[in-house]
C-alpha cells in the first residue's frame, strides 16, 4: 500500500471517492486575460472507518467556496451550478454544511468540512460545494493576442501535478482515481472541450462531458476556445482555432490510426475509445499533456511536412502507462515516465527501425547527461525513489531522471528477461493486473518477480551493483546502458560531415558529396548538435551551410529551428539573426523560447541588444512564467504584473 502522499491533505484514508461531477459556467473578464469558472463540484463518496465526522479537500486559496451542504445520496447531479441550469435537488434538501478554508502549503489549502454527524464505515455521502475559481496556478486564461487567431480569449486548465487543487476542491492526489462528469456553460462563439469520452452539446452552450473510468485528479483537463475539430481517423480527431485546422488535419490525417494500432498491439486494447489531438495556441509553453481522450500538445508539431508527427507516440504511450496504470505517489513518477519512454521508443521500433530509434534515445541520454552535469550525479533528486517532504511542491522535483533513467531501468528488466517477446508479454499482463489502479515501484517489481519466476529463483533483485534498491534509492548515472549501437548507422555519417564543417579549411566537395536529403528529423538534430559542439566555426562557414541545406535553414520544424538559431547566435552570423526573430515571434513554448534567450544573451551585444528587443514586442503573447523566466535571463524586474 502507498504511503500518505506528503503533497495532499485530504481524506483518502476516511472517504474513498466514487463519482465526481463539476457544474460550471465559463466567463471571459473585460481585463485582458482574465477569467473565471462559478457553479458547483459535487463529490459521491463512501466512508471507511466508523465514527469520520470531518471530510478535508485539497484546495487553493485562489478558490472561493460560497457554500457547502450535503445532498440526498442517489440525488442527481446539480447540472450548472453557479449559473448552467438544473435538475439537481431542491435547494431545501441540502443540509448546510460549516467549512473552513485553511493553510497547507504554499501550493494550495485545505478545505474542512464539518459533518452533522460521525459516520459508520460504508455509509454513501454526496457533498456539493459552490465555489468560484480564476486566477490560479492551474488555470490559464489568454488574452486574444495570445491565440493564433487573434480574435477571441481562450482558456485551459493544466493539472499536473498538483495544479487543478485551483480548478475545484477535491481529493488531488494520483492514488485516489475516479469516474467524473460535467456540465460547462460557456459564452457564445466558444466551444468546450474536456478530457472525456463523451462529448455532446446542449442548449444554452452548455456542454455535457462523461468520463466512465476512474482516473485521478491531475488528469481532468478542461478548454474553451473559438475551436473546431476534424476527423483524421476512425476514432481520432483534431482540435484547433479556425485558422489552424487545415494545417491541422493536413499533418495527422491517416497518421495517428498507426501509432494507436501498434501501441495495442504491444500493450493491449486502447481502452479510452477516442484519441483526439488539440492544438494549443502559440503562447502554450509546454510539449503536451496527455490528458485521456484528448491529448493537448504544442502547435510547433504543424510543420508541414509530418516531420514532428512521431512527437505524439510519447503522449499515445500514456494511454497505457500513467493513465490506465499510474505512480501512486509523485516521489515514484519514473512508474509513469519510465515505463512510457520504454513503450514510445518500443512502438518507434516496430514503426521506423531499431537505428531511428537508437538515435532518439540517444539524444535522450545527452539530455540526462546535462542534467546530470549540471545538478551533479549524487543530487538526491537523480534518484528514482524520491522523498518528498511535506510543503515540497512535487512540480520542483521535475527533471529528466524519471524519464530517461527510468527508460534505462524498465529496460534493464528486459535485459534480464532477454527476449523481446516475452518482456513485451509481461507488458500486457502488467497493463492488465493494475489498470485503473495507483501502485508502487514495490507493486511493480513484485509482479515483475512474481511473472518470471524462473528470474526470482536466480535472484536478479539482489544481483551485486545492480540491486532493485540501489536503481530506485540511490542517485547518479544509471546502473545499465541500453545497446544504442543499431544507431550508429545513423550516427557516424553525421559525424563525420560535422567535422568535415569544423575543420580550418572545409572540404566542400567532400561536404557537397554527402547526401542529407533522406535524413530525418533526430539524424539532422544529432548533425546539428555536433556543430553547435564545434562552435564557433571559421568566418564564413555558417553562410555556406545555411546556402547548401537550405533544408535546414529555412526548415519550420522547431527542432531544427531551435537548434539553427542557437549556431547562428555562436557564431555570430548577423545576416540571419532575423530566423532567431521570427521563431521567437511564431511560438512561446518554453523549452525553446528559454535557450534562445540564453544564447543571445551570452553572445554579441548586437545579440544581447536584440534580445530586448524582441522580449519588448514579444511578451504580452507569453504565458506570464515564460514571461517571468525570460525577465530573469535578461536580468530585468521579475515581479508579476
Amino acid at each position: 500500500m502507498a504511503a500518505r502522499d506528503p503533497a495532499s491533505a485530504c481524506s483518502v484514508d476516511s472517504f474513498q471517492l466514487k463519482h465526481m461531477h463539476l457544474g460550471l459556467r465559463v466567463e471571459f473578464g473585460s481585463a485582458p486575460g482574465s477569467g473565471s469558472l462559478q457553479g458547483s463540484v459535487r463529490l459521491e463518496l463512501t466512508c471507511l472507518r466508523d465514527g469520520a465526522s470531518e471530510v478535508v479537500l485539497d484546495s487553493h486559496p485562489t478558490v472561493e467556496v460560497e457554500k457547502a451542504a450535503l445532498a440526498p445520496p442517489g440525488s442527481r447531479c446539480n447540472r450548472g451550478g453557479g449559473g448552467g441550469g438544473g435538475d439537481g435537488p431542491e435547494s431545501g434538501a441540502l443540509r448546510p454544511l460549516a467549512f473552513q478554508n485553511r493553510p497547507f502549503a504554499r501550493f494550495g489549502s485545505a478545505l474542512h468540512l464539518t459533518l452533522p454527524e460521525p459516520l459508520t464505515c460504508g455509509d454513501t455521502v454526496v457533498l456539493e460545494i459552490s465555489y468560484q475559481a480564476g486566477g490560479g496556478p492551474g488555470i490559464s486564461c489568454l488574452d486574444s493576442c495570445q491565440t493564433a487567431q487573434k480574435e477571441k480569449p481562450f482558456l485551459y486548465t493544466s493539472g499536473f501535478p498538483v495544479l487543478n487543487r485551483s480548478f475545484f476542491p477535491g481529493f488531488h492526489t494520483p492514488v485516489v482515481k475516479s469516474p467524473y462528469s460535467a456540465h460547462i456553460q460557456v459564452p457564445e462563439g466558444f466551444t468546450a472541450v474536456m478530457s472525456a469520452i463523451t462529448w455532446e452539446k446542449q442548449k444554452d452552450n452548455t456542454f455535457l462531458f462523461k468520463m466512465p473510468l476512474p482516473i485521478p485528479s491531475y488528469l481532468v483537463a478542461l478548454v474553451v476556445g473559438d475551436i473546431v475539430s476534424a476527423k483524421v481517423g476512425p476514432r481520432s480527431h483534431v482540435w484547433a482555432e479556425r485558422c489552424r485546422i487545415d494545417d491541422a488535419k493536413k499533418e495527422y490525417d491517416g497518421v495517428i490510426e498507426e501509432f494507436l494500432t501498434t501501441g495495442e498491439k504491444l500493450f493491449g486494447p486502447y481502452v479510452w475509445e477516442r484519441y483526439d489531438v488539440l492544438f494549443m495556441p502559440p503562447s502554450f509553453p509546454f510539449g503536451g499533456m496527455e490528458n485521456p481522450c484528448i491529448t493537448f500538445v504544442t502547435p510547433c508539431l504543424l510543420v508541414g511536412d509530418r516531420s514532428l508527427a512521431d512527437v505524439i507516440i510519447h503522449e499515445i504511450s500514456h494511454s497505457w502507462f500513467g493513465n490506465l496504470v499510474t505512480n501512486a505517489q509523485w516521489g515514484e513518477f519514473w512508474l509513469n515516465e519510465g515505463f512510457t519512454m520504454y513503450a514510445q521508443r518500443r512502438i518507434t521500433s516496430v514503426i521506423y527501425g531499431a537505428a531511428y530509434t537508437s538515435l532518439e534515445a540517444a539524444a535522450g541520454r545527452a539530455l540526462l547527461r546535462q542534467h546530470m552535469d549540471a545538478t551533479g550525479e549524487d543530487h538526491p533528486l537523480n534518484k528514482l525513489r524520491v522523498k518528498i517532504e511535506q510543503g515540497v511542491d512535487p512540480e520542483d522535483t521535475y527533471n529528466e531522471t524519471p524519464y530517461e533513467k527510468g527508460y534505462c531501468f524498465v529496460s534493464y528488466l528486459a535485459h534480464l528477461v532477454g527476449d523481446q517477446k516475452k518482456f513485451d508479454a509481461f507488458l500486457q499482463a502488467y497493463v492488465n493486473e493494475f489498470k485503473f489502479q495507483s501502485i508502487t515501484a514495490d507493486d511493480a517489481l513484485e509482479f515483475y518477480l512474481k511473472y518470471f519466476p524462473e528470474l526470482k529463483e536466480r535472484g536478479v533483485d539482489t544481483i551485486p551493483g545492480f540491486e532493485f534498491d540501489r536503481w530506485l534509492s540511490t542517485p547518479g548515472w544509471p546502473l545499465y546502458l541500453p545497446d544504442l549501437s543499431p544507431g550508429e548507422e545513423l550516427m557516424k555519417p553525421a559525424e563525420e560531415l560535422a567535422e568535415l564543417w569544423a575543420s580550418a579549411d572545409p572540404n566542400m566537395e567532400a561536404i557537397r558529396a554527402v547526401d542529407i536529403s533522406a535524413w530525418k528529423t533526430y539524424q539532422l538534430i544529432y548533425f546539428l548538435d555536433r556543430i553547435l559542439e564545434k562552435s564557433p566555426l571559421p568566418d564564413g562557414t555558417v553562410g555556406e551551410m545555411s546556402r547548401l541545406y537550405p533544408k535546414i535553414s529555412k526548415s519550420q520544424n522547431a527542432e531544427l529551428r531551435l537548434r539553427w538559431c542557437q549556431i547562428v547566435l555562436k557564431n555570430n552570423h548577423e545576416a540571419e539573426f532575423s530566423h532567431v526573430k521570427d521563431f521567437l515571434q511564431c511560438q512561446g513554448k518554453q523549452k525553446y523560447t528559454l535557450p534562445i534567450y540564453r544564447a543571445m544573451v551570452s553572445g554579441s551585444e548586437t545579440a544581447r541588444a536584440l534580445a530586448v528587443k524582441v522580449f519588448g514586442a514579444t511578451a504580452p503573447q507569453l504565458h506570464v512564467n515564460v514571461q517571468n523566466y525570460v525577465k530573469k535571463i535578461l536580468g530585468l524586474n521579475t515581479e508579476e504584473n
